[in-house]
């Protein structure tokens, strides 16, 4: 069991962390999920009040650094102009919407879509005063089946077994297949339980694994693994791959993670809608005509 004798010091837009380059700010994204609208709102305003980029981390969401700030508060109009986009959609928790979902979930492989169910999770978890206390290095995440996440370390989670069930996930430790439907108010309930061990325990725990049992105290019953949960996926190339509905997906390479403008521009010129940040660093432009 880890000891925690402070708060964890991940950023967001209203706790920048204050580096050489001025502010760094961190924006969750539910899934990777954005528009390309968002996107490129995004560029501007960091041309206007940051390094003119926008940086992609291994948990599929952005950063905005080089932003100027006065004793560590970001500028009030460059918070305005972030919430304008939609990408900040609760002040009070945008620290813990850290909800990573199967990057193609519903558009190519895996048994279900899972972009539903991540929001209910979203909205329940930002209408909960309680969780708002979580850390901001909790991490859920939902694999559809496709085996993209299955081994991401994780706090909470769950991995679809078939269509309409998904195994929850605990730590490292695995609980009960359950309805789909149920999952978002399993994973509510399972953090709840999670603050009050935390509380109980009086060890500041960031995470399930820095509990009692590495997390195994959370679940009443231990479950075996099921073995519909055994897939692992391979790699997704940098290339245009056909969805399962016919249409295109591209997966565009990011160096280092640093979308430039001049990169930015080639990407909105060719994405539709909506735009999917990877944790690997990437973006996918999803539901394009097939040439």
């Amino acid at each position: 069991m880890t000891d925690r004798h402070r708060p964890d010091r991940c950023p967001g837009v209203l706790r920048p962390w204050i580096a050489d380059d001025g502010a760094l700010v961190r924006l969750r994204l539910v899934g990777g999920a954005l528009t390309t609208q968002q996107l490129a709102d995004l560029m501007l305003i960091s041309g206007r009040f940051g390094d003119g980029e926008v940086h992609l981390t291994r948990r599929a969401n952005l950063q905005l650094r080089g932003i100027d700030h006065t004793e560590g508060e970001p500028p009030r109009l460059f918070v305005e102009a972030v919430a304008a986009t939609g990408l900040l959609p609760s002040r009070s928790h945008e620290l813990v919407r850290n909800i990573m979902v199967s990057s193609l979930t519903g558009r190519l492989g895996g048994h279900v879509d899972l972009r539903p169910l991540a929001e209910q999770l979203d909205a329940g978890l930002c209408a909960d005063e309680e969780l708002a206390g979580l850390s901001a290095r909790f991490l859920f995440v939902l694999d559809d089946g496709h085996g993209d996440l299955v081994d991401r370390p994780l706090d909470l989670g769950v991995m679809a077994v078939d269509a309409t069930h998904g195994q929850l996930r605990v730590g490292e430790h695995w609980g009960e297949v359950l309805p789909l439907t149920a999952v978002p108010d399993a994973l509510l309930d399972l953090a709840r339980r999670f603050s009050h061990l935390r509380e109980r325990e009086g060890n500041g725990a960031w995470h399930v694994a820095e509990l009692p049992e590495a997390g195994g105290s959370m679940l009443s019953v231990h479950h075996a693994r099921d073995l519909r949960t055994q897939v692992h996926a391979l790699p997704v190339p940098h290339d245009t791959l056909t969805q399962d509905d016919g249409r295109a997906v591209r997966h565009v390479d990011i160096p280092e993670g640093r979308l430039t403008h001049d990169l930015a521009t080639r990407v909105l010129a060719l994405a539709g809608r909506d735009i999917i940040v990877t944790p690997w660093r990437s973006l996918l432009l999803p539901d394009l005509e097939n040439p």
